[in-house]
């Protein structure tokens, strides 16, 4: 039988296992303390997940390279072609790095001085000496699943003073271990993908003290090239004639050095193994185990059913063609490494016909083992296959059908990023094992999402997490589209799966540092980390596709001003950093960094124009002409973001962002990018200001006020009245004046009090005039007053607009509310209380505002409100009466079966008000939610009396992950993102 490995932990060891004498030295231990502060000085310069080892600047230890020499490289002729092949990569990158590129060696004879032996335990002579003797020791090694060990050992043989042994316990072990030490260097995985610079070193040594092993815990770790039309198949057409073996070496190589072992090719348009019939060959080769998706069974791509399959896609009435059309699949790759997708769906990754039942499915699954045992002469339970339970086929699963022991069941997300399904405690014992197939790319419903980055490395870890404590960790497979611009997650993803506990939430933001280090150096790390954060988070909002003129409020919380503000200063930020790189970082900045920052920026920024646009010309301005120039401008700009992408690196990446993104008008990808319908006005002159043809001379003036898309002059007439100022918020208001005719005209603005403060008193407005308003908080009497600010316009025009002024001076704690509203960033509670063995993690970055606020363990029992696993939040309110408390949480979906997932929430000793965020399982709900990136749920409550209140939070499921709450008590007004977070007010003990 096949043999399914258990999840594998890695170990770091800085100090030698052999027994030495306890003799106290001090020069040796200042040698010791300077080489660990050169060690944690440099920890994560250039590399992710395995602490540093090679020093730069070091003296002592195993000298891979300095004054022009390095370590030959000993291997042995009867390794695997495949470790070969990865240790002349590292041959080539030691040289491109120091600029001495190591001897290439087969065998042991009169070396001297230090070595780098490199090879797989029962494949090279040496290493399994050194093992016999106990140089190394490769107890825990021998035998394991991809694991590999990294030691530096002093006199490993006659004439050689000291050696680094890089040792694999198999083929895949080896070659990740060679691409570590590449990694550790300073070669990315991304220089050629990403054109990363590979730096320069005179000196690259190993401390005697050195010694890593490591192995994955995820067995299989993969990608899907998917939805891979028009910008890579173009790319990849272009650069290599198709998706051929010079297209793949490329794409194994990267996967390798990444630790990934397993693929599902591209297949839109392709097929694997009949475009190029040495693709299957040079994966086996390379140590790249191949698979087909998720709806191409027994290893044969859609392409070849449609290029050489007859009748219908259809086992009931076609069983004979499919058989033999899947024997042949088998046939082709009965010499390689394979996990064989099973079962079936209809032709094209749709669902099968009605007429398809259980019994069908369960009786192709047991016709397909017969084949593999037929034509590959092994019993299926040898042969590792999986089924995925994607979309309809999981309702299948629930309905009874079940597959062999053996197989793999591969859960799926929603193509959102939800998982769907995980283990059952009762699943987990399946010998077969569980994984999951993950999303950042997706074509269909609600809108296929293909062009940017839009995953927050904090969701594929608040996910994956799950799925590794539900033991569904056998195999990870993400769709990534057309590979770039995905790098950053997609490696994420990876580094995940070989080992979670590397990685625990509060260390996202120190991955991301790491990866921009590793990238660009030390000196903008922080700010690049920072940068990419951001730019997933804006995204991760809405989808660029999905965002339409209306996404954001125009009018309420400032927000798409915010938006717009926040990204744009991004944008501009990453734009200054990438000038201040050297010029040999620039490009692959541009494609990892800049490029994803202004398309995204500009984007949005399209979008809230056409929408500023259409306001504009319901108000009249003359600015709504200028609006619709400048999304004119920004989609120019869109498209030449995209011609400054192709161009770099002497045209290397050209049609790789070709992918349609404007102009949606359902799920599928429009044909060509179209820009956001825009308005004109007609400008009436000077002379055409009379009625009935014109506009009144006094209407010239218009008169907008902050949080109202009405305007003056409007009938019938209404009162304008600005958002409260308030003590608490300290939030300027202001009023737009704007011009509706084709002259200038002079205004002047007075105030009832002299408290109130107006940034533009006076002036003339050719087209807009934003005042800002405000107030002396000094000066203003305690209370709240209603003051008036009158606008003096042309032709005796004359507008008063109402000011409330809320000068309180309660003593207030907690968070307070403002503008009848109290909104809270769910990591800034009061008190997190825990049974014992439950703990509340907080997300960082991970949302759409600031971070979330999760349960650990995710896997753990249900709880109820008496276990007390709750958030506490003081808050102020200033009225008493009802209230709505808008809880805002991620899409979680019912990853375990059940009525659905629950959390309770109360304010005080009030009864704890339970709600299931499952309920509603429509999919209209689950369209929203997606596209929304996060679920709302409203509770109503009562409050008795104004002043300081608790709100309490109670988690009852695990997998929730609270954003924010927002309590209403009667001014929340429409907005997409909500509120902006209420101010806080801490008091500390004297």
């Amino acid at each position: 039988m096949i043999t399914w490995p258990s999840p594998k932990i890695k170990t770091v060891a800085t100090a030698s296992e052999a027994k030495r004498p306890r003799i106290f030295n001090l020069s040796r231990l200042i040698q010791w303390l300077a080489a660990i502060a050169c060690l944690l000085t440099a920890a994560s310069a250039h590399a992710l997940g395995t602490g540093r080892f090679v020093q730069l600047e070091g003296s002592d230890g195993v000298v891979v390279a300095a004054a022009g020499r390095a370590a030959p490289l000993l291997v042995s002729p009867g390794d695997f072609p495949g470790v070969l092949r990865a240790a002349r990569d590292l041959q080539r990158d030691i040289g491109k790095v120091s600029g001495a590129t190591p001897a290439w060696r087969t065998d042991a004879v009169s070396m001297a001085g230090d070595v780098i032996i490199a090879g797989t335990l029962g494949r090279h002579p040496v290493i399994d000496r050194l093992a016999k003797e106990g140089k190394i020791d490769t107890a825990n090694l021998a035998g394991q699943w991809e694991g590999f060990l990294i030691q530096a050992v002093p006199d490993p043989m006659p004439g050689v003073k000291r050696a680094l042994v890089i040792a694999g316990s198999d083929k895949r072990g080896t070659i990740y271990g060679l691409y570590t030490l590449s990694e550790q260097i300073g070669v990315s995985p991304w220089h050629w993908w990403a054109d990363v610079p590979i730096p320069r070193h005179r000196s690259l040594t190993v401390p005697l003290a050195t010694r890593v092993t490591e192995k994955p815990v995820v067995q299989y770790r993969g990608i899907f090239l998917n939805d891979e039309a028009p910008a890579l198949t173009n790319w990849a057409k272009e650069r290599f004639g198709g998706f051929n073996r010079q297209f793949y070496e490329k794409l194994f190589e990267l996967m390798l050095r990444m630790r990934a072992n397993y693929l599902w090719p591209a297949m839109w348009y392709s097929s694997f193994n009949d475009d190029d019939k040495g693709n299957g060959e040079l994966a086996d080769m390379m140590g790249i185990v191949m698979g087909t998706s998720h709806h191409e069974p027994m290893m044969r791509a859609q392409q070849e059913w449609h290029r050489y399959g007859k009748g219908p896609w259809d086992y009931q009435r076609n069983g004979d063609t499919l058989r033999e059309f899947w024997a042949g699949g088998l046939r082709n790759t009965r010499n390689y490494e394979s996990v064989i997708t099973m079962a079936m769906r209809g032709d094209g990754d749709e669902p099968m016909s009605e007429s398809a039942n259980v019994g069908l499915l369960e009786r192709i699954v047991s016709d397909q083992r017969d084949l593999i045992r037929k034509e590959w002469q092994r019993e299926p339970e040898t042969v590792p296959q999986l089924w995925a339970l994607y979309k309809e086929v999981q309702d299948y699963y629930e309905k009874g059908m079940r597959v062999p022991d053996d197989m793999l069941l591969l859960w799926c997300d929603d193509n959102w990023g939800n998982i769907r399904r995980l283990p059952t405690a009762e699943e987990r014992k399946r010998r077969g094992g569980a994984g999951v197939y993950y999303h950042f790319d997706y074509v269909g419903v609600p809108r296929s999402y293909k062009w940017l980055n839009v995953t927050q490395i904090g969701k594929v870890w608040e996910q994956m997490n799950l799925a590794n404590e539900y033991g569904a960790n056998r195999m990870w497979i993400v769709n990534v589209g057309d590979l770039k611009p995905m790098e950053v997650p997609t490696e994420f993803f990876l580094a995940y799966a070989w080992d979670p506990a590397s990685w625990p939430a509060e260390r996202l933001p120190d991955y991301l540092r790491q990866w921009a280090a590793r990238e660009f150096g030390e000196r903008h790390a922080h700010e690049i980390a920072a940068i990419v954060d951001k730019y997933t988070r804006y995204n991760a909002r809405r989808r660029p596709e999905q965002l339409a003129p209306d996404t954001y409020s125009l009018v309420n919380y400032d927000e798409a001003e915010r938006v717009v503000a926040d990204y744009t200063a991004l944008a501009d930020e990453a734009q200054r950093i990438g000038m201040t790189l050297p010029k040999a970082m620039r490009d692959a900045y541009f494609q990892l960094v800049e490029y994803p920052v202004r398309a995204s920026a500009n984007a949005v920024d399209l979008y809230v124009s056409a929408g500023r646009n259409q306001l504009y010309a319901r108000q009249g301005r003359v600015s709504t002409n200028d609006m619709a120039a400048r999304v004119r401008r920004l989609f120019g700009h869109d498209a030449e973001l995209a011609r400054q992408y192709h161009g770099i690196s002497n045209g290397k990446w050209n049609h790789m962002m070709s992918q349609t993104r404007f102009g949606y008008t359902n799920w599928d990808q429009p044909y060509r990018d179209v820009m956001p319908a825009v308005s004109e006005l007609r400008i009436p002159g000077p002379g055409q200001l009379a009625a009935p043809n014109g506009i009144h001379p006094s209407d010239r003036m218009g008169v907008a006020v902050d949080g109202n898309p009405v305007a003056w002059p409007v009938f019938p007439i209404r009162q304008l009245i600005l958002p409260a100022l308030d003590r608490y918020e300290r939030k300027p208001r202001h009023i737009d004046l704007f011009n509706r005719s084709s002259a200038p005209f002079d205004y002047t603005i007075t105030a009832s009090q002299p408290w109130l403060k107006i940034s533009h008193s006076a002036g003339r407005v050719a087209r807009d005039r934003r005042v800002a308003i405000d107030v002396d908080w000094n000066a203003v009497p305690v209370g709240i007053t209603e003051t008036e600010l009158t606008v003096h316009g042309p032709d005796k025009a004359k507008v008063v607009v109402k000011v409330p002024v809320h000068a309180r001076t309660d003593t207030v704690e907690g968070h307070v509310e403002t503008g009848g509203v109290i909104a809270i960033e769910a990591e800034h509670y009061t008190r997190a209380l825990a049974p014992a063995g439950r703990r509340w993690q907080t997300i960082p970055g991970y949302g759409r505002t600031l971070s979330g606020v999760t349960t650990m363990p995710g896997a753990a029992p249900a709880l109820t409100v008496q276990d007390g696993m709750r958030l506490e939040y003081d808050v102020h309110l200033f009225s008493a009466g009802e209230v709505k408390l808008h809880a805002v949480l991620s899409p979680t979906l019912k990853f375990q079966p059940g009525s659905g997932f629950r959390y309770a929430v109360s304010i005080d000793d009030g009864p704890p008000q339970e709600v299931n965020v499952h309920a509603d399982g429509s999919e209209d709900y689950w369209r929203r939610i997606v596209s929304d990136g996060v679920a709302k749920f409203v509770t109503t409550h009562r409050i008795d009396q104004p002043g300081k209140h608790t709100l309490k939070f109670w988690a009852l499921d695990p997998g929730l992950v609270l954003q924010r709450l927002v309590v209403d008590a009667g001014g929340m007004q429409p907005s997409y993102l909500g509120p902006p977070e209420s101010p806080r007010i801490v008091r500390r003990p004297e």
